[in-house]
């Protein structure tokens, strides 16, 4: 019973402490479409979370942590809202061809996360995000090495934040 109790105990101030934190859902427009969705792990930190149309021709799904300004430079031109920037490293996975009738492939790998965003006075974010990602590419005819993530581009990204 003290086990049960502990556990309710721990889950509850879990679900608290999750609840408190900052959060921001949106979508990432460049290198297909992707759905966004962070949620603050400090003052200093997020989990971005992702769910990548690429190419719009597959679904992947990219998770990384961040740390924002990671080498304490601020951006120096802060006025009414906040500029901030951060640096990210997490992982990356999804399939190719599954919208289309041609080459279907999966690829798993390492991604990286780079970028400045803007927060209003409001509960907006404007972002400019760089995610490149590496790993083993697994397709009809065997596997390999995913080197095109380093070339999946820029992307803008609107959030809301709450």
């Amino acid at each position: 019973m003290k086990k049960l109790l502990l556990t309710l105990a721990l889950v509850v101030c879990a679900f608290i402490y999750v609840d408190a934190q900052p959060r921001a859902v949106g979508a990432n427009i460049g290198y297909g479409l992707s759905v966004s969705y962070q949620h603050d792990l400090g003052a200093a930190n997020f989990l971005d979370v992702n769910v990548d149309l690429p190419f719009f021709s597959g679904i992947g799904a990219t998770v990384t942590y961040d740390w924002v300004d990671p080498f304490n430079a601020p951006v120096p031109w802060n006025e009414k809202g906040s500029w901030n920037w951060y640096l990210g490293v997490g992982a990356a996975g999804g399939c190719y061809g599954l919208f289309t009738n041609a080459y279907n492939s999966a690829y798993v790998g390492v991604a990286g996360h780079v970028g400045i965003a803007y927060d209003f006075w409001f509960p907006l974010q404007l972002s400019v995000d760089y995610r490149p990602n590496i790993g083993v590419w697994f397709h009809e005819n065997g596997v390999g090495f995913n080197g095109s993530g380093l070339y999946s581009g820029i992307t803008l990204g609107v959030r809301y934040r709450f």
